[in-house]
């Protein structure tokens, strides 16, 4: 798609004042892809020169706004964590052909903030932190399950940027187990649920996307029963948040989702 009333890209390494019609740049694969009649300059994140993935010295993983699904894959391919399989089914979530996944940011895909979004369910799952630069240089912090708020809402101010998301070393330690359902067999995700088990404590998480219009991460000092876990999920998720879209109707998606919480929840404590 040729972006026609874009008339500058500037480097985001030359710090300028925000204007109207100003956005981030980081892969494109979705400012490319539809007309963006608001857009009238695009400030290029492609030669920050950030590390796509890094461990810290206390064992949590940073993930550049800017890094790649390719790369994101490559990483967790060679990640030892318990939890490094799903790095890898998410990044596969996708569907998409290796253009997508050499150009596609993870950045990107939370500031989508689409439903289906695969990047949104692995740090969801993973308890991870956004990383948000605000215009006058003040930082703030916001867990990604609260960093995206409905379908296409995220709490990001005019001109704020996602620098990076950083996932704890104890999420990483995790078993986990993961469930995705599409009404097509190469068809966008239209339920993706995760479970993740804490062997420190025994503390059971879940969390729920691609069925809801914004993650849901529900947590349980001790793993729930079949019952309370699915009380719990009906309380979590109010009936209009059940996402209804041509890849599944809300009834269908909350079907699969209680079956597929269930399931984790036995093989990950089982």
């Amino acid at each position: 798609m040729d972006l026609n009333t874009v008339v500058e890209v500037q480097d985001a390494r030359d710090r300028a004042p925000w204007r109207p019609g100003d956005a981030w740049l980081g892969g494109g694969t979705y400012l490319f892809s539809e007309p963006q009649l608001r857009l009238r300059r695009l400030v290029d994140l492609s030669r920050t020169g950030w590390t796509p993935v890094e461990l810290r010295p206390d064992g949590s993983l940073e993930i550049a706004a800017t890094c790649t699904i390719a790369q994101l894959s490559r990483f967790g391919k060679e990640l030892t964590d318990r939890a490094a399989p799903l790095f890898e089914q998410c990044c596969r979530a996708f569907l998409a052909s290796f253009k997508i996944w050499n150009m596609a940011t993870v950045g990107g895909n939370l500031c989508n903030a689409l439903p289906a979004g695969p990047m949104i369910s692995l740090t969801t799952a993973l308890d991870g932190r956004c990383l948000l630069l605000a215009q006058d240089g003040a930082r703030r912090r916001v867990r990604v399950a609260d960093f995206v708020t409905g379908a296409g809402r995220k709490d990001l101010a005019e001109g704020e940027l996602l620098r990076s998301v950083t996932l704890p070393a104890r999420a990483l330690s995790c078993r986990t187990a993961f469930r995705q359902a599409s009404l097509y067999g190469l068809g966008r995700s239209g339920v993706l649920v995760i479970g993740a088990l804490d062997p420190v404590d025994g503390s059971f998480a879940i969390t729920v996307t691609a069925s809801t219009v914004r993650p849901v991460r529900l947590w349980f000092p001790l793993p729930p029963s079949a019952g309370a876990l699915r009380a719990a999920i009906g309380s979590a998720v109010a009936d209009g948040e059940w996402f209804d879209d041509i890849h599944g109707l809300p009834e269908w998606r909350r079907h699969m989702t209680v079956r597929f919480a269930e399931e984790i929840r036995e093989e990950v404590t089982g």
